[in-house]
């Protein structure tokens, strides 16, 4: 099982990037999948995740700028960032949760089984 997350970037403050998690290894439209990130000198904390039936959910601090959605054909999950801050400068990660059809606690890390490599998204001010 991988996941190969990218579309990391530099991006001025106000702009958009569209972050890419290509699954392979599981039929990954069963599960559920989730975005974290880390910034320098943090925690990583919860972005958002999409469940196996489609609903979405997201951090407070991201909601309304940022969505994720998924192409079940491509078995490719999206994290699209929209009017960017400095404070979203972060490696980010996308998981995968651990069982199949579940649901509920998304923001927990330990639901998620697999992990993708992160990508580094820099906003520059």
């Amino acid at each position: 099982v991988q996941l190969q997350a990218s579309g990391g970037g530099l991006v001025q403050a106000g702009g958009s990037l569209r972050l890419s998690c290509a699954a392979s290894g599981r039929t990954f439209s069963n599960y559920g999948m989730g975005w974290f990130r880390q910034a320098p000198g943090k925690e990583r904390e919860f972005v958002g995740a999409i469940s196996w039936s489609g609903s979405t959910y997201y951090a407070d601090s991201v909601k309304g700028r940022f969505t994720i959605f998924r192409d079940r054909a491509k078995n490719t999950v999206y994290l699209q960032m929209n009017s960017l801050k400095s404070d979203d400068t972060a490696v980010y990660y996308c998981a995968s949760d651990r069982r199949p059809y579940d649901s509920g606690s998304y923001f927990d890390q330990s639901k998620y089984d697999y992990w993708g490599q992160g990508t580094l998204v820099t906003v520059s001010s």
